[in-house]
């Protein structure tokens, strides 16, 4: 059994059981086609956090793959530029990003099946694309004007100077090159 937000998510996970991956397989595999089809709230630039049952030690493991402030970012750090509050976009609010040593960490532990099989599917559809959900459409038109300004977002999401809409078809080679790299 598996279930995502995302149909196409939910099917990848299930094929990766299909083919005698862990659940741990499956759930990779579906966080990084959601990091690809949802990325307004999942990716590997962002948190993770699983709790899985050990069935051979009988015991439940929680990871908290959850993003850490660099070192000097502080709350002085803020106040010294003028700061009474952490701000909501740009690069100050960034963490260091904790989804993909949550993906390793489990999968050491977890998985069956090579990384590079169990992040096919999402490659493979970074590269052929997939109809981009109504949901994501509406916050990546929303999102536009905001995150326009940044570097890549405008060649990633808008490389014909719009925000693919409700069932066009959408690709992301940059995000494919990278998951290969992981893989």
């Amino acid at each position: 059994m598996a279930a995502t937000s995302q149909p196409l998510a939910t099917q990848i996970a299930l094929d990766i059981l299909q083919a005698g991956g862990s659940a741990v397989d499956a759930a990779i595999a579906a966080n990084a086609a959601l990091g690809l089809m949802e990325p307004t709230g999942c990716g590997i630039g962002g948190d993770l956090f699983a709790i899985v049952w050990d069935a051979e030690k009988k015991e439940l493991v929680g990871l908290n793959g959850s993003g850490r402030a660099p070192q000097l970012m502080t709350l002085d750090y803020f106040r010294d530029r003028g700061l009474d509050s952490i701000p909501p976009y740009g690069p100050l609010p960034v963490s260091v990003p904790g989804a993909v040593d949550g993906w390793f960490e489990l999968h050491g532990r977890y998985g069956r099946l090579p990384m590079k099989d169990v992040l096919a599917p999402a490659i493979r559809y970074a590269e052929d694309g997939f109809p981009v959900s109504e949901v994501i459409a509406y916050y990546l038109q929303r999102s536009a004007a905001r995150l326009g300004e940044f570097p890549g977002f405008a060649e990633t999401y808008m490389p014909d100077g719009r925000m693919p809409e409700k069932g066009e078809m959408f690709r992301n080679p940059r995000l494919a090159n990278t998951y290969r790299m992981i893989a």
